[in-house]
Formats: structure tokens, C-alpha cells, sequence
């Protein structure tokens, strides 16, 4: 395969991937507009050439002349597996890209906020909200600010499937997005299961390489049921999601200034920011640089996941305005209210 060919196969991956991503049809402007964030500076009538490609390999569906593009069950297949080495890396291209849309100010109270996005059918939405609450009310997650939307709604750019509730929750890239802005470099380096002990950090148990790797590592642990949220609710004791940061040791003082604007404002879930080249939690720190330790902002999904409610979830998914964003208890309010409409209607 030369290098033009493999060029024109990784723009038309990356289309099959924003097809995929979206729960209905996608034109070629709206296409064109995401291709940005892969990387690739296309225009309408270029995505337009492409999608016409996709369309005789019979990978993508027109559906009408205006709605755009669906996935068949064959480009679905395709999104999935093909180009797997173009995927090494992919979380961590996900967290950069987040941490410049993230325009929060906590002066302000004000901007755009990463999430993750979660799933639900809409019959176990009331459990998950039972499951989570423990979770959320012992600090086990970035924010109590969390985002909800009915079916065919939008969290972000992301619509919410049919027979669905969509839950946004905080993500930890908040802290980088914040960090960025203030001129600080901040490395991620690993998505982990943290033991706590006590209530207290201990050591991570697992690590995945944001870099090196193809999922996002909270969604793995979370299938696999590695963690025990519930647990750690009950009795202080057991596995969290938690991710591993550096950022230069000379950047400490004002690193810890910009975490209390955020504390201020809402955003939490800093465990540690270590010494000077000193482990954080068991875990070796380059030289000259500080260790952070935050927890996941997926854990009371996890904590839901753990109690038997399944959940469809989108990590470091999308941006939502903070205006959007509502407590947890008023989240379940806003629900309870949908039911009864619900109700009222059938």
C-alpha cells in the first residue's frame, strides 16, 4: 500500500469513526467540522468524495438527500477493527484534545467542562441513581455536578439513543484543561485502580499507559469488574478508579493554586500532589518532577456497574457548558419529574 492510499484510508476511518459516534445521520459539513479534532483539514466536497467511496464499499448509507450518512453493519464492523496501530494511542490524544475545548474559568463560573458520557436504559435509571448516590457523597468522583438528558437529546455533541437517559459526569481533564490555560505542562501517564485503605490512598493495583493504549482505561476496568466502589462507600477499603499525572516540580505552588480555584468551584477529587521527585502512592516520579493522584470521574458509574445496572459508557466523550450542570439530588429531581410526564402521557 503506498502512502497516498494509506492516507486516504486513515481520513476514511477517521469519517467511519464520527459516524460511529453519533446515534444519527451526519452530513459532510458536520463531518468536515470533526475531522478537525482527527486532524485532518477537509472540506465539504472532499468528505463528500470519501463518503462516496464508503457508500460502494457499502460501509456508510445514505439516508435521503439532506440527512446525511448512517453506518452499515459492515462500516460499524470496520470502525472497530480496522487500523488497530492508528488506535495505540488514542487515549491520550483524547485527553489533549479535551484539555483545549475545556475553556472553565472558576473566577467566573463559566465555560465549557469535559465529561463522560453514560448510557442507561431508561427503566434502570432510578436504581442507577440509588447505586451512585454513595459514591457521589463520599467524594469518590471529580464533581457532584453532573448532567442528564432524555432520549434524542444532546449532552455535548453526543445524542442520546432511543429508549435511553444519558448521564454526563465530570471528567478529570478538567484539571488538565485548567492547567493548560495557566501555562503549566501536565504529562498523563496512566489510568489505574488505586486501593484505599482507611479511606486513605495506599497504592495503585493496575496500570494502563494512556499512551499505549487503544480504550480508554476506565471503561476496561469497569467490564472487567475490577473495582469495588461500593465497598470503599461502606467501609473505607477497596479499589477506585484513579489516574496518574506529573507536571514540573517548579510549577507545585501554582498547580496547588489553580486545584483550590476549581475546589472553589465545585471540581475535586485531587488525592495527592506529591514532593519533588518523590513517589505518589507508591508510584516512581521522573526526576525534578511532582506526582498527582486523581480520582476517576467515572467511579460512581463503576459504583452502578458493581450493583448490576448495566451502563453504555463514553469516556472523555464530549464538553458541556457549566450552566448545564446540576447537583446530583436535583439531577434525580429533574428525573422523577420526566417520569410522571411520562406517565401522564401514555
Amino acid at each position: 500500500m503506498n502512502f497516498q492510499s494509506q492516507s486516504a484510508e486513515r481520513k476514511e476511518l477517521a469519517i467511519l469513526r464520527i459516524l460511529s459516534d453519533s446515534s444519527r445521520p451526519v452530513g459532510a459539513r458536520v463531518i468536515a467540522a470533526h475531522l478537525k479534532e482527527h486532524g485532518f483539514e477537509l472540506g465539504e466536497r472532499a468528505v463528500r468524495y470519501h463518503l462516496k467511496l464508503l457508500d460502494e464499499r457499502g460501509l456508510t448509507f445514505l439516508v435521503g438527500k439532506r440527512d446525511g450518512r448512517v453506518l452499515t453493519d459492515k462500516g460499524l464492523a470496520e470502525s472497530k477493527s480496522a487500523l488497530v496501530k492508528d488506535k495505540v494511542g488514542f487515549a491520550i490524544s483524547k485527553i489533549e484534545s479535551l484539555s483545549f475545548r475545556t475553556t472553565f474559568d472558576p473566577a467566573k463560573k463559566a465555560g465549557l467542562v469535559p465529561v463522560n458520557v453514560s448510557f442507561f436504559r431508561r427503566e434502570d435509571f432510578d436504581r442507577a441513581l440509588k447505586a451512585m448516590r454513595p459514591a457521589f457523597d463520599a467524594g469518590y468522583c471529580t464533581s457532584e455536578l453532573v448532567a442528564m438528558a432524555s432520549e434524542c437529546q444532546q449532552l455535548g455533541d453526543i445524542t442520546v439513543p432511543p429508549g435511553k437517559i444519558g448521564l454526563a459526569t465530570v471528567c478529570s481533564i478538567i484539571f488538565n484543561g485548567a492547567l493548560l490555560k495557566a501555562g503549566i505542562p501536565m504529562d498523563s501517564r496512566f489510568g489505574g485502580i488505586l486501593q484505599l485503605r482507611d479511606r486513605l490512598p495506599l497504592r495503585f493495583t493496575e496500570l494502563i499507559d494512556y499512551a499505549g493504549c487503544s480504550l480508554d482505561p476506565s471503561t476496561i476496568y469497569i467490564k472487567a469488574r475490577m473495582t469495588s466502589v461500593l465497598r470503599a462507600c461502606a467501609e473505607g477499603n477497596g479499589e477506585v478508579l484513579a489516574n496518574f499525572r506529573e507536571i514540573p516540580a517548579l510549577c507545585r505552588p501554582l498547580t496547588l493554586r489553580v486545584f483550590d480555584d476549581l475546589k472553589a468551584a465545585g471540581f475535586h477529587g485531587i488525592v495527592i500532589v506529591g514532593e519533588t521527585s518523590e513517589p505518589a502512592c507508591e508510584m516512581t516520579v521522573g526526576l525534578n518532577k511532582a506526582g498527582i493522584v486523581m480520582l476517576g470521574g467515572l467511579n460512581p458509574v463503576a459504583a452502578a456497574e458493581e450493583a448490576g445496572v448495566p451502563a453504555d459508557n463514553h469516556a472523555m466523550s464530549t464538553v458541556v457548558d457549566y450552566q448545564e450542570l446540576v447537583l446530583l439530588r436535583d439531577a434525580a429531581i429533574e428525573y422523577h419529574d420526566l417520569v410522571k410526564f411520562w406517565k401522564a402521557s401514555s
